[in-house]
């Protein structure tokens, strides 16, 4: 038996089509995503939008940040091309959305989780980010699915374990070995792993054994999981 490896779709599939689009989602999904991780930020008008950067300057020439535009003010400068979060739920299909909250405020979240929430969709959705933001995230939704998101080679302290109640810890790929997962496995907890791009990398992360690998290639991704034959943990 295989292992089970989640594939998640970087910003939708953003080799194919612009990253935190609905094309790029869809894309995603049509090429086998189990989940399609997003980033959200949110207007000045509070409007949950896709956007990784604080300013629309990368990707469509603006350098304005987005927490400063209203809702109507962001589609005319980016001709509809920047989706809101609900847009984005709806065009993920049957795939889950991970979440993730760069520069984060309490407000911020509050209306995200608010966002996921009105569209009935907190099934679907779970969230990843640094402390502070899945912080915010617990208290705005006690019973969210959280992938807290670890940078550093020492354990996360219990305290703060007991606090976010992680069902995740999401490691950067060159982080990632067998020890950490058997580790986090013991305490109970999933390992996700971002962002892997090559082969080779995806190869030894489910070596590793992570549950879930973030990639900027998914249809790499699907290959790689379709020819493996990683003993099952289970």
């Amino acid at each position: 038996m295989t292992t089970t490896v989640t594939a998640v779709a970087h910003r939708g599939d953003p080799y194919r089509a612009r990253e935190n689009t609905l094309p790029s989602i869809r894309s995603a999904a049509e090429r086998g995503a189990d989940a399609v991780e997003i980033d959200v930020r949110v207007t000045r008008d509070g409007v949950p939008v896709l956007l990784h950067d604080a300013t629309l300057e990368r990707l469509w020439g603006h350098d304005v940040r987005v927490d400063r535009l209203d809702h109507k003010e962001l589609q005319e400068r980016t001709r509809g091309g920047v989706p809101s979060l609900d847009e984005a739920l709806s065009a993920a299909g049957s795939c889950r959305v991970m979440v993730d909250l760069p520069g984060s405020t309490d407000g911020s979240v509050r209306r995200t989780v608010g966002a996921v929430r009105e569209c009935g969709a907190r099934e679907q959705v779970y969230y990843c980010a640094d402390t502070h933001a899945m912080l915010r995230v617990r208290a705005a939704d006690p019973s969210a699915e959280i992938a807290l998101t670890w940078t550093t080679l020492a354990p996360p302290r219990p305290v703060l374990l007991d606090a976010v109640r992680p069902r995740w810890l999401n490691y950067r790929f060159g982080l990632l070995s067998r020890e950490i997962t058997d580790r986090v496995h013991a305490d109970g907890l999933l390992v996700s792993a971002w962002t892997a791009d090559t082969r080779r990398t995806m190869r030894r992360l489910i070596a590793c054994g992570a549950d879930s690998i973030t990639t900027n290639r998914i249809g790499a991704l699907r290959t790689v999981i379709a020819n493996s034959a990683a003993p099952s943990r289970t």
